[in-house]
């Protein structure tokens, strides 16, 4: 289900009070692969709903170049939140979900095992109010960015 971001506190104001433990996560998830679905899997084995964070198209565009996103937010919000593993899913603008986990205040953010609690900007704000980050294993040979590389080169 898709939660518009100006009600995403609320929204989980009322998940917490009916007791349920929630989890975040985000990222831009372009084109979904095997290591996305193991990595939201385990995410949400964390708690008992998964939020997703999803970066908008011009967030993607910020950080991955010119040529990304390849599928839009609607359609990459559509993807990710059919997936039995993914609870909500929220759109956002910002180049960080900082100000979104605050929102959110989960009891569990997962990031990838490429981060580390000093590069995680989201993480002192998730330490500060108690909550804990759980870092998940890459999946080796598995990303977005190896996929498009892999097509251009068939090209």
């Amino acid at each position: 289900m898709r939660i518009d971001a100006k009600n995403i506190e609320k929204f989980c104001d009322i998940l917490r009070a009916g007791g349920k433990r929630i989890v975040f996560t985000n990222g831009c998830f372009d084109i979904l692969h095997a290591g996305h679905v193991r990595y939201l899997n385990r995410a949400r084995s964390f708690g008992d709903c998964l939020v997703l964070g999803l970066n908008s198209d011009v967030s993607v565009h910020r950080l991955k170049g010119d040529s990304r996103p390849v599928n839009s937010e609607a359609d990459r919000a559509e993807v990710i939140g059919a997936l039995r593993s993914v609870d909500y899913v929220v759109i956002f603008g910002e180049q960080t979900a900082e100000d979104l986990i605050a929102k959110v205040k989960p009891d569990v953010y997962c990031k990838g095992g490429d981060y580390t609690l000093d590069t995680l900007p989201e993480a002192k704000i998730v330490q500060n109010y108690g909550g804990c980050v759980e870092f998940i294993d890459i999946v080796e040979g598995r990303s977005t960015s190896s996929m498009i590389e892999k097509i251009r080169s068939t090209i």
